[in-house]
């Protein structure tokens, strides 16, 4: 039942969702290189347009979605090794557009949700494909995260430290935001050690707009584009959407649950992919991360007991109005490299984590073959070809040269191994906590 609020307890609240979804928010473009005020700038209206696109009746908070981080990291890699080669060229736009592909596979998914239902869809994306598929993600990705703390190990240890400390043992709101107190501790310290160099602070702007045109895929009208590249990553970053979606599934399961309202059949689960799938492919063509429904603002839910739509919605609109002050996205973007490196260890890790308790939570039975086969498969050609000397699949259709990263080829093979191969027995709704199993926030 939603609570009758004072103007002053309404503006509150709205700004403790925009603090709960703040730290992780902001993260994921200080990891990749994206912009932190396009982010923003379209979590915020990513959320209005889930709101929009669900009849105004769920509480969900729209922020970056870390399950992309994978994709990001290897579109980069692909087109700046082309930009070696002599090409002048921009990464963002590339991985916008995979993005967005990823974000219309939602929509094409949630139609299929709608005229067929869960139960047909989801024996295509069972735990023994969707698990060691996001176990790859993370591990695939340890390797920067490595890199990166390289920089200096003292910083990275003391980020990793802060988050196990105030996760464990901190109590109340500290206990919530750990991976936000590691950050601006490691922050404060590098700086105080002349680690950190604030004159992109001093030079930003307090006001200004926060998309910058080089970024957006409409930049393409201008300098062209390269079709291979392009290929290459739509099919590094939709495969993600896989993961993704089942973690859609589980948060609206979860926000059903702490509201006390069936969102799944009202406003309906194919409404809310397809509100989440729109808003991914708005950001992505404006050079945003990829958005998720926000576990960080179910929290908030649960702790206040105010499930009020249009408080969710007064935080969208401050986060819209953060997104134009150029000075804080500069104070942001000179994060040191090892506190980032701190950070993406734990995160990566628990992206890991995830995958392997998916797995565990479905009770997906290896000792049946067909299990076996289909996990080492996925797990096997994701790592090994990531890892390989070429690092992708790389071949040529129609004079169109595709690279296919591992965790696009693991994904295909294993999506029609579980297809093809007898003893298929899952299915969705069956077992609650297994359907909730997947969530990447932190």
């Amino acid at each position: 039942m939603e609570k009758k609020l004072s103007p002053a307890k309404f503006a509150l609240l709205g700004f403790q969702h925009v603090f709960a979804m703040f730290g992780a928010t902001v993260l994921v473009p200080t990891l990749t290189g994206l912009s932190v005020s396009a982010t923003l700038l379209f979590a915020g209206l990513g959320t209005l347009l889930f709101h929009l696109i669900t009849k105004r009746k769920v509480p969900a908070f729209l922020g970056s979605s870390f399950a992309f981080l994978g994709g990001y990291a290897m579109v980069r890699q692909a087109v700046e090794g082309a930009a070696a080669e002599g090409a002048a060229l921009n990464w963002i736009p590339y991985a916008g557009i995979g993005v967005a592909c990823a974000g219309l596979l939602y929509v094409i998914v949630s139609q299929l949700f709608r005229v067929f239902g869960a139960n047909k869809v989801m024996r295509f994306f069972p735990p023994v494909v969707t698990g060691p598929i996001i176990i790859c993600i993370g591990m695939i990705l340890a390797n920067s995260a490595i890199n990166n703390c390289a920089a200096s190990w003292p910083i990275a240890i003391l980020a990793i430290a802060i988050v196990i400390v105030f996760n464990i043992w901190g109590k109340g709101m500290l206990k919530i935001i750990p991976i936000l107190l590691g950050v601006v501790g490691s922050y404060i310290v590098a700086a105080l050690f002349g680690q950190v160099d604030f004159t992109p602070v001093k030079e930003a702007a307090w006001i200004g707009l926060p998309v910058q045109m080089k970024d957006t895929v409409f930049s393409f009208f201008s300098t062209g584009i390269d079709g291979s590249l392009l290929a290459s990553a739509i099919a590094m970053m939709m495969p993600i959407a896989l993961a993704t979606i089942i973690e859609h599934i589980g948060d609206m399961c979860a926000i059903s649950s702490t509201v006390g309202e069936n969102f799944i059949e009202e406003p309906g689960l194919h409404r809310s992919l397809m509100g989440d799938g729109l808003a991914t492919a708005l950001a992505a063509l404006f050079g945003a991360p990829a958005n998720t429904t926000y576990g960080e603002n179910t929290g908030v839910l649960a702790l206040t007991k105010v499930y009020d739509p249009k408080v969710v919605r007064l935080a969208a609109v401050i986060a819209v109005v953060f997104s134009f002050c150029p000075k804080f996205a500069a104070l942001v973007s000179c994060m040191p490299t090892a506190t980032i490196g701190g950070v993406s260890l734990i995160l990566y890790g628990m992206i890991s984590a995830v995958g392997v308790r998916n797995v565990v939570e479905n009770q997906v039975d290896f000792t049946k073959s067909r299990n076996v086969i289909i996990a080492a498969l996925i797990m096997a050609l994701s790592l090994g070809i990531a890892f390989s000397s070429a690092g992708s699949i790389a071949f040529s259709i129609g004079g169109v040269n595709i690279s296919l990263s591992g965790l696009a080829v693991a994904a295909i093979v294993g999506i029609l191994l579980n297809a093809v191969l007898p003893g298929n027995d899952y299915q969705f709704g069956k077992n609650e906590q297994g359907d909730k199993s997947v969530n990447f926030k932190v």
